[in-house]
């Protein structure tokens, strides 16, 4: 068994509207599926990608009216990439940061990579990573229609950083549970802090990557809009999930056992650290019960929840997603 990358990334906005906003216009993401938090259908699940939401490419966001600021700290997803095809395309996005008034501190490197961090308007901490050099996991592919000319899109998810007090707990999951390989290390921003140690998956590069900082220096987050709630990393189908799920109950890690999402199947655990896991399958996908070309335009819910589409909708706030 080996997790093929990232599949996705689930983080939590106060405000739907704004989000969409940002996302799609400032972005120019693909918002592929409007949902509901199955856990909780009184707010939205929000779901932007590449042009047909193919893993590896989704960034989430839960809506939680009120959710308060959040105070970064430690045990926690404390930063989320975006690739975009190559250097060039990062010298696009930095004068359109710019010019759109989003707060990032330029071109830096970083693993040999150029990036741009920055933040959206609910202080999400982000940053697009270049694929000039990657060699590994596939990018997805921009959607046509993006304010974003496709050539400079943003094409999925890149390494996604973990942040925790301590790294031998987190480490032993990620190697010896997980099957991820250390791949290297780079300074720390912060001062007196250990190297970044950077772990890899599947067939590497940039879309199967998580970065581990310690920070011994920091109280643990507390969470808010603009924080993230938990990565998920791609399992091929559910037979080899169950697999995964024998592996982790054997290493006595408590998890929600295979839970089914309709569009992928799931499997949660927290790691020492306190940090939330997903092994979500690759399938059957988004377009299971939309047409490719209309996908996120409306509420979709699964068919378990179908039942309750009325009740659903009516505590929703209305959220006008087609193309414009």
């Amino acid at each position: 068994m080996e997790l093929k990358g990232l599949h996705h990334v689930s983080a939590i906005t106060a405000n739907a509207k704004r989000n969409y906003d940002f996302y799609t216009e400032v972005l120019g993401m693909r918002l592929v599926k409007k949902s509901v938090n199955q856990d909780d259908t009184s707010m939205y699940h929000l779901f932007y990608a590449d042009e047909i939401g193919r893993p590896g490419t989704d960034l989430t966001f839960f809506e939680i009216l009120g959710a308060g600021h959040t105070y970064p700290g430690n045990n926690s997803i404390s930063a989320t990439s975006l690739r975009v095809p190559d250097d060039n395309a990062l010298l696009f996005w930095l004068d359109r940061l710019n010019e759109l008034a989003v707060e990032n501190d330029g071109i830096e490197e970083q693993f040999g990579r150029k990036v741009i961090h920055f933040k959206d308007h609910e202080e999400q901490r982000l940053f697009l990573v270049s694929d000039q050099t990657n060699e590994g996991v596939s990018a997805g592919i921009p959607w046509s229609h993006s304010v974003v000319p496709k050539d400079k899109g943003i094409t999925g998810l890149g390494p996604v950083k973990l942040t925790v007090p301590e790294l031998n707990p987190t480490e032993r999951i990620l190697i010896d549970v997980l099957g991820f390989h250390q791949t290297g290390e780079y300074p720390s921003a912060a001062k007196g802090m250990p190297d970044i140690q950077v772990y890899a998956t599947g067939e590497g590069g940039t879309g199967a990557e998580l970065h581990v900082e310690v920070r011994s220096d920091l109280p643990k987050e507390r969470p808010g809009r603009g924080s993230v709630h938990h990565v998920a990393l791609r399992v091929e189908d559910e037979v080899e999930l169950n697999e995964w799920k024998k592996r982790i109950s054997r290493e006595r890690l408590p998890n929600s056992g295979v839970v089914d999402r309709y569009y992928f199947q799931s499997l949660y655990f927290r790691e020492p650290n306190g940090i939330l896991i997903e092994l979500a399958t690759d399938g059957p996908g988004f377009a299971t019960d939309e047409d490719e070309e209309h996908l996120g335009e409306k509420i979709a819910l699964p068919p378990f929840l179908e039942p309750q589409r009325e009740e659903i909708e009516a505590k929703l706030k209305p959220l006008d997603t087609k193309e414009k």
